[in-house]
């Protein structure tokens, strides 16, 4: 028996007792139940509250419902006692058989079992990375890279659509400096001020020149600057635009969009978004220029949307673009921002209230602000990048752990807390590193099957949930059954962390029931019920590392 199928067996309870008028509640004022792994194992396997919270409403006390519930589940095949504690708490241990089952569920479900439907018809706009495409990404950029992607897969598997968006900033001095900046490096001049330095510079202007001569042009560097200078900023952003993109992609994380900013301006979307807002009496004129009353929305102050000298402000093409994605459909925009951004984050909900829409965590617009990362190694921070020179990249990252490393290790800690990576941890094959106690109990799981294999057992013989009846199978059929909760709550509270946090727990109890459990016989002794049931057990385990490190973009290797 499943949580979900114990709950649902509660809540039919309780709307029988509705119906017959032994509670005063109707059919619909019952909610859904909830049921936890009590902390106290000796409590039974699962405990809920829901007398003490529906009591006062159905006109009773809490142990008196909690009572008639216990009288109820005692009488259900797979529920061996219900215990009424405390004010009102209902424990509930399961037979062995019961909650054995959890075993066959889990492998008949296999990649599905966890997905749910808690976030079925939310259509989210997840909008993250979006790095200027003047350098290779940065290691706060992978640390979006990660959790972004993380983040899609976990709502994915809550039944939401999900829209991988990467915002590309091509509008604005940052591509006039990047464009000066290779044009200083192709004919050999310093950095110009605001200018971008590093080794890239230098390799992408020789790439450009490589290009335009291949396409039979003339070579930039004979160019007169201005000439040569827009060569470089049509060729340049491309080529580094390009790496980015590749970059990602060998981090497993692609996108369904990449949306260039500039667009907005050429096409009129901030026109229509400031008509908009016009026509919603929430746009003034002062000093010859066009502002938003944002101050009305929450804002600590209005902001600018056409500046006096007739320019559209920065902020006007934020405006543009939320609304773009409003009318594509979104109901839900989520934006993943570097801590530099914390200050946006008033101005931009006061743009989604002028718009008439509601702004905050699970509303129509969401802004999550991730958190700074330092690098240590040898107990001293990195800080140069070999090839970006004063930051360190996301290839940097990969080069020194790897792909699964770096992306584990960026996603199991809370966004909004600053993370620091030791990269001698990170790239260790020892229980210190979590990926490795992770992906290591997975391949256990794959070794333990093959050693059963070779000794005769299989799972085919059938399975005896029954005979899954120690205190370790015990504890482990619970971990696995949390998993579902598990992503239902990384979607909703937009924490994919929580997966990772999961799989650390589910390691270790698997590791521990490894020590206490055989799998197979000793020695000359036949194969018996409890070998056959337990590597049922075992390849459940195996089956839910999978499914949660899929949710994180890393792999589960068969052999370690």
């Amino acid at each position: 028996m499943t949580p979900e199928e114990l709950s649902e067996l509660i809540h039919n309870c309780l709307a029988g007792a509705a119906k017959r008028g032994d509670i005063a509640l109707t059919a619909e004022e019952i909610p859904a139940v909830k049921v936890e792994r009590p902390r106290n194992r000796e409590h039974g396997d699962w405990a809920t509250n829901v007398a003490m919270q529906l009591a006062k409403k159905a006109q009773t006390n809490p142990r008196a419902l909690a009572t008639l519930l216990s009288g109820e589940l005692e009488t259900v095949d797979g529920i061996s006692s219900v215990e009424v504690a405390g004010p009102g708490f209902l424990n509930i241990r399961l037979s062995a058989a019961s909650a054995g089952q959890l075993a066959q569920t889990i492998l008949e479900q296999g990649p599905a079992y966890g997905r749910n439907q808690s976030q079925k018809g939310a259509k989210v706009n997840l909008e993250f990375v979006s790095a200027n495409p003047t350098g290779p990404i940065h290691i706060g950029g992978a640390r979006w890279a990660a959790v972004g992607d993380a983040m899609a897969r976990v709502l994915e598997a809550a039944g939401a659509q999900v829209t991988r968006e990467y915002y590309f900033n091509d509008h604005g001095n940052q591509i006039n400096n990047f464009s000066a900046s290779l044009l200083a490096a192709a004919k050999g001049r310093p950095t110009p001020q605001d200018g971008y330095g590093g080794k890239y510079i230098g390799e992408v202007a020789e790439q450009v020149i490589a290009q335009v001569l291949e396409e039979g042009g003339a070579d930039p560097r004979e160019l007169p600057d201005e000439q040569a200078q827009e060569v470089f900023r049509e060729k340049g952003v491309k080529a580094m635009f390009a790496e980015i993109q590749e970059s990602l992609h060998e981090f497993r994380t692609d996108f369904d969009v990449f949306f260039h900013e500039q667009t907005l301006h050429e096409s009129g979307a901030v026109d229509e978004a400031i008509d908009r807002l016009r026509h919603a009496g929430v746009i003034f004129e002062s000093e010859g220029a066009l502002w938003l009353r944002s101050t009305e929305f929450g804002d600590d102050k209005d902001r600018v949307l056409i500046k006096s000298d007739g320019n559209a402000a920065y902020f006007s093409g934020d405006v543009a673009y939320y609304l773009n994605k409003r009318n594509r459909g979104f109901d839900q925009c989520i934006y993943m921002l570097g801590a530099d951004h914390h200050g946006y984050i008033g101005r931009m909900y006061a743009m989604a209230r002028a718009f008439g829409d509601e702004a905050g965590p699970g509303k129509n617009m969401e802004i999550l602000i991730g958190q700074l990362v330092n690098l240590v190694r040898g107990g001293k921070p990195v800080r140069m990048s070999k090839r970006a020179g004063t930051v360190v990249t996301l290839e940097d990252l990969v080069e020194a752990v790897g792909v699964d490393a770096a992306r584990y290790s960026l996603i199991r800690s809370s966004v909004d807390t600053t993370l620091e990576l030791d990269l001698d941890v990170v790239a260790s094959n020892t229980n210190e590193n979590p990926v490795y106690y992770v992906q290591y109990a997975h391949a256990r799981t794959c070794a333990v099957a093959r050693n059963a294999k070779e000794h005769g057992v299989r799972r085919e013989d059938g399975f005896a949930p029954q005979a899954l009846d120690s205190t370790a199978d015990g504890e482990l059929l619970g971990t696995l059954a949390r998993y579902p909760e598990i992503v239902a709550q990384a979607a909703s509270l937009r924490e994919p962390h929580r997966v990772a946090r999961y799989l650390e727990e589910l390691a270790g109890a698997y590791h521990a029931w490894y020590g206490q459990c055989r799998v197979t016989p000793r020695g000359d002794s036949p194969v018996e019920a409890s070998h056959v049931a337990r590597l049922w057990l075992n390849d459940a385990v195996g089956q839910v590392l999978r499914n949660g490190l899929d949710l994180l973009g890393v792999q589960a290797p068969e052999r370690m």
